[in-house]
């Protein structure tokens, strides 16, 4: 194959795979310097170096930007065309990580490392792939800078048409593996750089990726929204006493494993619309507090768990949870005290006084509870939250130091359940508005034309199934920034967050490439369809949005 038969979605592809920029590091942060350099040396932007620009991200690591690619056409009507550039670790490839980045070398050396230890059915079905000129692998070229090629040259197609109605906004924001801080800051920018360059944002479309371990009927898809997804959190607090008399107190360990049982796939947490259901309430995290071994019962355990959601919202998520720990404390409780009656019989047990009751409650009630008895508590408090980001303890663990900080402050004593939030909220989105409606149009109208040329199929979904920036650029209900904001103790420290609005509230659908196992040595991607069937999607799409009424 020539050169000039290669795709231009391929060319892009292999260019930005072969460039890395792993999440929190400098690759990350040169990354975007190097694209936009790259994008105004493209034939699109010749002789418009100055519609290329980058955008900086606060935070750290420094030096970390999102690039902005301004096409124009005529009228002011703009399709943001959006995804992410940073990447996950390569040191899982272990030996074969020098070649992580370059998809075609990485090809068969990593066929020749499966056709000689390949024993699981992951690595059957990748080692079947590969010996196939469909799939190609390599670090982030599925997750997702093939999405990012067939946005660009969706850009270089369009600039070849000196007719084009309205103009393509080009955005590529890092950090979307950790904390997505490349749309948090290019969210609320939206608004500053429609108004500076006399532009109307009609719709945006991610370029994110879909897994699929068939034969891409599921992975060839537009989504209309996205899900969303909290981190609820609970901070456990005992009873604590010698082993010797375990009836007079109550484990914290008894109680988290007792909310551990009962939450777990909890169907009261989980979402459906049609045939899309949310992925079961399931515990990520649980450790006591004790540092060594003695024979005391644990006082206190922390835990966290993963939650997917659809439409619901964080009061009503709490309001949830408030309700199952609290009968599943309640039934610990009825358990243990018929266990107490009858080792010790009815009126011992009454005697040693357990088992105790467990209060349920959340973390905004402890606040309150702390500032109303120390004055200098909300200080206090500030202080432990800048030290714990001084640390670098992950968000979950800074929410639990300001947990147990703030339980401290309130004078209360256990057993008790402390429930809230610990870590960043990704909220669903939908489309909303005329502007939604015609994107949804647009998306629907353009799946079906391109499928029915291209012989294949491309479906609908309500939900993007993974957490996206979408959450962030899309419509999403920021009045729920509130309800997460009082429940989560590292807000504002570890969790950065504007004054007013944060996020783009932009009309957005997500059209990416499909392949498998993203995240792990055998990420690899369906190269026909992300380098000819996706551009031609990403970019009937755009074009029926932007096209006159």
């Amino acid at each position: 194959m020539t050169a000039d038969a290669v795709p231009p979605a391929a060319r892009w592809a292999i260019a930005l795979t072969e460039i890395p920029s792993v999440t929190g590091t400098p690759d990350e942060a040169g990354f975007a310097d190097r694209l936009a350099a790259m994008l105004r040396a493209s034939p699109a932007f010749a002789g418009r170096a100055g519609d290329v620009w980058t955008l900086p991200v606060p935070g750290v690591p420094e030096g970390r930007a999102c690039v902005c690619a301004l096409l124009r056409g005529s009228g002011p009507r703009t399709v943001v065309l959006t995804g992410h550039f940073d990447t996950v670790h390569v040191e899982d490839y272990g030996d074969l990580a020098p070649l992580a980045c370059r998809p075609h070398e990485l090809k068969p050396a990593l066929a020749a490392r499966l056709a000689a230890s390949a024993t699981t059915d992951a690595e059957r079905r990748a080692l079947g792939d590969l010996a196939g000129p469909d799939f190609l692998p390599g670090r982030g070229l599925l997750d997702m800078k093939s999405g990012l090629a067939a946005g660009i040259a969706v850009l270089e197609e369009a600039a070849r048409d000196p007719a084009r109605q309205g103009n393509l906004l080009f955005l590529a924001v890092p950090d979307e593996e950790v904390n997505s801080a490349g749309a948090r800051a290019a969210a609320p920018a939206l608004a500053g750089i429609a108004s500076r360059l006399g532009l109307e944002i009609a719709a945006a479309i991610n370029l994110d990726a879909l897994v699929d371990d068939g034969d891409g009927t599921i992975g060839r898809a537009v989504a209309l929204g996205t899900i969303g997804k909290l981190l609820p959190s609970a901070l456990v607090v005992g009873r604590a006493v010698h082993a010797s008399d375990a009836y007079r107190g109550l484990g914290a360990g008894a109680i988290a494993g007792a909310l551990a049982a009962d939450l777990e796939w909890a169907p009261e947490l989980s979402e459906r619309t049609e045939d899309e259901v949310t992925a079961g309430f399931s515990l990520l995290g649980m450790k006591d507090g004790k540092r060594g071994y003695d024979v005391t019962t644990p006082e206190r355990v922390w835990m966290f768990w993963n939650l997917m959601v659809q439409d619901r919202g964080p009061e009503e998520i709490m309001s949830i949870l408030e309700r199952l720990a609290g009968a599943s404390v309640a039934g610990l409780v009825d358990r243990l005290g018929a266990r107490s009656a009858a080792a010790l019989g009815a009126q011992a047990a009454e005697q040693a006084g357990a088992p105790l009751p467990v209060a349920v409650m959340t973390y905004a009630d402890l606040r309150r509870r702390a500032e109303a008895r120390v004055p200098g508590a909300a200080g206090i408090l500030a202080e432990a939250a800048a030290d714990a980001v001084s640390r670098g303890l992950d968000l979950p663990e800074q929410c639990r130091v300001l947990t147990e900080r703030t339980w401290d402050l309130s004078g209360l004593s256990g057993p008790a359940v402390v429930l809230g939030f610990a870590s960043m909220p990704y909220l669903p989105t939908r489309l909303l508005g005329e502007d939604g409606r015609r994107l949804e149009a647009a998306a629907r109208e353009a799946a079906a034309e391109v499928a029915g040329r291209r012989g294949t199929s491309i479906r609908t979904l309500r939900y993007f199934p993974g957490i996206s920036d979408m959450s962030f650029l899309g419509q999403a209900d920021e009045g729920a920034i509130a309800a997460v904001a009082g429940n989560t103790p590292a807000w504002g420290a570890g969790i950065p967050w504007p004054e007013g609005p944060a996020l783009g509230g932009v009309p957005i659908v997500n059209a990416g490439p499909w392949g498998r196992d993203y995240h792990t040595p055998l990420e690899r991607l369906h190269a026909p369809y992300a380098f000819e069937v996706l551009p031609e999607l990403v970019g009937g799409i755009a074009r029926r949005v932007l096209a006159a009424d």
